[in-house]
């Protein structure tokens, strides 16, 4: 909670549940990012938070974006980036967004079979590919399973192929995980990347650029370590693995830019116990799973909650959505407390929340409308 959030929501007339984003704390994190890793060209996942304002404040600082879509590549141009400054992330395209992100200028792609690079190889000729490879997510409270990347061995018959399809062979890409705690796992990323790379030179492929991906924490319930103590292990790592032999580095950071810059404004709908023994209260939000809170499925990222009656005792609780859905509980097993004396209509507001909130939420599930959004 800033200064500048606290004065917004208390001079504002505001229609819970609502997200307030403080601008000028996504441009602090993003200088905290470039001055850890100086040498890394930054490109914003735009998929964590694509808000015309954050997007252009982020121009104005000099970043470059990684697009999942080609919605969020036009934002991204909208907002005054240059398309030679996005990167289409996504491995899994349609032939016709290839096509349409190649007409408006976008050179950089990512892939991580045949296919993709076929259609690639098809729809963008010239492109510049880099190719995604399998890597471990231990320690990462947001993992992202094996639905991207590929083994490296695969990798590098895939970017070997590149110049007889008319394509720039140009790097390699991984992902630690979101919110990935540990800074050891990119140097483990960067083992089999460095593997790839040298086995692809000794063919004859010299790779321009290798992609370190997202994964750097924000602060949520849990201490975690400063973002300088992931650029020294990371700078390490590039140094052992590549010496002077260090191609261009990219990172696609996301949540560590914006989640801690947004605060969701919500409402309790009800305070009720399931038995008289049982010490437990439910506490209802009128935001849930559907409407923004996505990420605590599993109970993964866990938010903190600030209420006017924090002063008072607390008690244990379960927190819970809105919605008529049994899926729409936050936390039944994470231990929280919330004030005994917490009573339907009292505000609770939700920190961090400013990435992966607001574009999660669903449309009109059961009726409710997304939450609304303020970027100041």
């Amino acid at each position: 909670m800033t200064p500048k959030i606290e004065t917004f929501i208390q001079t504002t007339t505001l229609q819970a549940p609502c997200l307030i984003v403080d601008l000028d704390v996504v441009e602090a994190r993003y200088r905290t990012v470039a001055e850890g890793l100086p040498k890394a060209d930054i490109y914003y996942a735009v998929k964590a938070n694509p808000a015309p304002a954050i997007l252009k404040r982020l121009v104005e600082l000099g970043a470059k974006f990684d697009a999942a879509s080609v919605p969020e590549i036009q934002a991204c141009l909208d907002a005054g980036a240059k398309p030679q400054d996005i990167s289409y992330g996504n491995t899994l395209k349609k032939a016709k967004d290839i096509a349409a992100a190649h007409a408006l200028g976008v050179t950089l792609y990512a892939i991580d079979s045949d296919g993709e690079l076929s259609k690639v190889a098809a729809h963008a000729p010239g492109a510049k590919v880099y190719c995604r490879i399998l890597t471990e997510n231990g320690h990462a409270e947001w993992p992202l399973s094996r639905k991207f990347g590929c083994d490296p061995d695969m990798a590098v018959d895939l970017l070997a192929s590149c110049q007889g399809l008319g394509l720039d062979p140009y790097g390699l890409s991984f992902h630690v995980g979101s919110q990935q705690i540990e800074p050891g796992q990119w140097d483990l990323a960067l083992t089999r990347a460095a593997q790839a790379y040298y086995q692809l030179a000794e063919m004859g492929v010299k790779l321009k650029m290798l992609n370190l991906g997202g994964g750097y924490p924000a602060h949520y319930r849990d201490d975690i370590a400063p973002f300088a103590n992931y650029a020294i292990a990371i700078e390490d790592s590039l140094v052992r693995h590549f010496g002077e032999d260090m191609p261009a580095i990219m990172i696609e950071p996301g949540r560590s830019i914006v989640a801690e810059a947004g605060v969701i404004v919500s409402e309790v709908v009800l305070v009720a116990q399931k038995s008289k023994v049982d010490p437990k209260r439910w506490v209802y939000l009128d935001v849930g799973m559907f409407g923004g809170l996505a990420e605590t499925l599993g109970e993964a990222i866990k938010y903190v909650f600030k209420t006017s009656r924090d002063d008072g005792p607390c008690g244990p609780v379960c927190i819970a959505g809105p919605t008529c859905d049994g899926a729409d509980i936050l936390y039944e097993n994470t231990p929280y407390e919330l004030p005994l004396d917490l009573q339907a209509g009292d505000r609770v507001l939700i920190e961090a929340a400013g990435a992966y909130t607001s574009t999660y939420a669903s449309v009109n599930f059961n009726g409710f409308a997304p939450m609304t959004e303020h970027y100041i």
